[in-house]
């Protein structure tokens, strides 16, 4: 059930029936030698995202965390306000994949109509199917949470990262994206093969619980996009870290939103992209 307040029925996403994982055989070479092994690997399912009957996007998702990908989705890309606009939402098995059936309020409706586009794409792709280089590039929110943290804490979220992540512990191919505390330690993460996904989903696992954008920042495992900067932004959140390298948009944009964003995360070291004054450095 999506805990928005305003939810009747129980949604019927049932994590079990689409296993975020699966054991296969394989055939290991190690210096030569041929050696049958038992492999975890993580799983993809193209999730189809219908809108009050809509085709709206078909993505290639790690099928866990549903409801948060979800809500986290219609909130990033702007199609909802807040989480008591999505109404309803459930999980249904369709031929080759699942289609995820969600029911918004009609001004939101009508929003959809005007910008709709249909995204089929490759794991992690955020922009297939745009329709127009403007609606590729959309205004970024500008109200965000000016945070202020210590660069020790911002290292020590960083390393607080990896416990969170099972998926990619038992895999070695999922991305996540998590919750940190102004204080370094982990709140929430969330998992996908896609990067994109995985911020979704913890997106909406952070709406659902009524979070306060000024007590932590985001942490992913990938490089830092226009889109993940976009969407970091939508949710109000004004501090973003990356293990990987932003793209110089990705860069522009968050200056604009006056979002702070660190790239090469990793160990001790970061490098700060824009609004480096609210990580505090003690003087060397």
């Amino acid at each position: 059930m999506l805990d928005n307040g305003t939810i009747v029925s129980e949604t019927e996403i049932e994590p079990a029936a689409w296993p975020a994982t699966s054991r296969l055989a394989a055939l290991a070479l190690r210096d030569g030698i041929a050696t049958p092994v038992d492999e975890c690997v993580a799983e993809e399912v193209a999730v189809a995202l219908e809108v009050n009957g809509i085709a709206h996007a078909v993505m290639l998702a790690t099928p866990a965390d549903l409801d948060d990908f979800a809500l986290g989705f219609l909130l990033s890309e702007g199609i909802i306000d807040s989480r008591r606009d999505l109404l309803d939402a459930e999980a249904v098995a369709v031929e080759s994949g699942i289609a995820l059936r969600v029911e918004i309020v009609q001004r939101c409706v009508a929003r959809l109509k005007e910008r709709k586009r249909a995204l089929a794409g490759r794991t992690g792709c955020g922009l297939c199917g745009t329709e127009s280089i403007a609606e590729a590039v959309r205004p970024v929110r500008r109200d965000v949470a000016r945070v202020s943290i210590e660069a020790a804490m911002l290292t020590r979220g960083m390393a607080a990262l990896a416990s969170g992540q099972a998926l990619q512990k038992a895999t070695g191919a999922t991305h996540a994206a998590a919750w940190i505390s102004l204080g370094g330690s982990l709140q929430a993460v969330r998992e996908d093969v896609g990067r994109h996904n995985a911020l979704d989903k913890l997106i909406g696992c952070l709406a659902k619980a009524g979070f306060d954008a000024a007590t932590g920042f985001v942490a992913v495992t990938s490089r830092a996009s226009y889109e993940m900067v976009h969407k970091t932004a939508s949710a109000g959140i004004g501090l973003l870290a990356a293990i990987s390298a932003p793209t110089g948009l990705a860069v522009r944009m968050a200056e604009e939103a006056g979002l702070t964003l660190a790239g090469f995360a990793r160990g001790d070291r970061f490098t700060l992209y824009s609004h480096p004054e609210r990580v505090v450095r003690r003087p060397t």
